[in-house]
C-alpha cells in the first residue's frame, strides 16, 4: 500500500480503524484494536499492544497478546483491512463454534481467512509454540488445532485493501 492502511480514511470516518470500530460496536460488548504500538493513533479506543517480548510483527503475536492481556475465552478476530466482513458473517462463524473447536475460520472461494475467524483460549499454547518455532503460516497452526473451516460462497466479504488501486476501487 505504501502507507499505513489502518490510518486511511474510509466510509466517512477519519480512519479505517475507526470505521471498523463504529460498525461493530452495536454488536459486540467490547471492541479491541490490536497493534504494535498505539502511539500512531490519535483517537481513543481499547488498544491491545503487542507484548514487548515479541519483536516480530505477525498476526500470531497479536493473538497471543490479546489472549494474555484480556483473559477472554473467545476472540472474534478481524483484520482492519477487511471492511466488508459483517457482524452477520461473525454470527455464521459463531454458529459453528462447538465445544471441541479451537478455531472457526472463514473459508472464501480463494482459501481460508485466518483473520476472519473465532479463536478459543485453547489455541494459546499452540500459538506460543509455533511462534517460538518461527512457524508463522496459519496452515502450520491449524494442523495442530481442532479447526472448523466455514465455507462462504462470495469473495466480497474478504476483499482486502492491500494496494492503492484496491483502496480507491472499494472506498465507501
Amino acid at each position: 500500500m505504501g502507507r499505513d492502511k489502518s490510518l486511511l480514511p474510509f466510509g466517512g470516518y477519519p480512519t479505517l480503524t475507526e470505521y471498523q470500530i463504529a460498525r461493530f460496536t452495536p454488536y459486540f460488548e467490547k471492541i479491541y484494536v490490536g497493534c504494535k504500538s498505539k502511539e500512531k493513533f490519535d483517537f481513543e479506543a481499547n488498544f491491545i499492544e503487542d507484548l514487548p517480548q515479541y519483536e516480530e510483527s505477525a498476526p500470531h503475536i497479536g493473538l497471543i497478546s490479546a489472549f494474555e492481556q484480556l483473559h477472554e475465552e473467545i476472540l472474534c478476530v478481524l483484520s482492519v483491512d477487511t471492511p466488508f466482513f459483517s457482524h452477520e458473517d461473525f454470527k455464521t462463524l459463531l454458529a459453528h463454534l462447538t465445544p471441541e473447536a479451537d478455531a472457526v475460520v472463514a473459508q472464501s472461494p480463494k482459501g481460508y481467512q485466518p483473520l476472519c475467524a473465532v479463536y478459543r483460549r485453547s489455541t494459546l499454547p499452540f500459538l506460543k509454540k509455533v511462534t517460538h518455532e518461527k512457524q508463522y503460516r496459519f496452515a502450520h497452526l491449524f494442523q495442530q488445532l481442532s479447526t472448523v473451516f466455514v465455507p462462504f460462497h462470495e469473495e466480497r466479504p474478504f476483499t482486502n485493501l492491500n494496494t492503492p488501486e484496491e483502496y480507491e476501487k472499494n472506498m465507501l
